[in-house]
């Protein structure tokens, strides 16, 4: 008998879907509703603790305006992979990236943007001297 149990790609997904959410605006709650769903079932789907059924995924992707295929876009190539970083899927799905990506954006100066990048490598370069 085969255990219905969560895995990396589950995780992935549900990063995927707090990614587009968040970057509409749209709240759990807000996707809960649409679905006829309590926003801590999304909250579980988000984490990867829940796994997303194809019919759900659909109504999911229907909701926040995308493809299905956007939730399997840049997916390791293999699903037996350990949780590995997803880099910028991380920061895009955190609550302080966002932030950081929205206000990047706003800066119209290329040296100011230019001076942000430099001040954010040399930070990350001083952190990972420190440990």
């Amino acid at each position: 008998m085969v255990t219905k149990s969560t895995g990396p790609v589950d995780k992935i997904i549900g990063a995927r879907i707090r990614l587009q959410r968040t970057a509409i605006g749209m709240s759990q709650e807000k996707l809960g509703d649409i679905l006829g769903i309590t926003f801590q079932q999304i909250q579980k789907y988000e984490k990867g603790t829940n796994r997303v059924g194809a019919a759900r995924l659909q109504a999911i992707a229907d909701a926040l305006r995308v493809p299905v295929s956007f939730f399997f876009e840049q997916r390791p190539v293999s699903a037996d992979a350990p949780d590995a970083p997803l880099g910028i899927q991380d920061l895009l799905t955190s609550k302080e990236g966002i932030e950081l990506a929205r206000a990047f954006l706003k800066i119209e100066n290329p040296a100011m943007r230019r001076a942000l990048i430099d001040m954010a490598r040399a930070a990350a370069t001083d952190s990972q001297n420190q440990d």
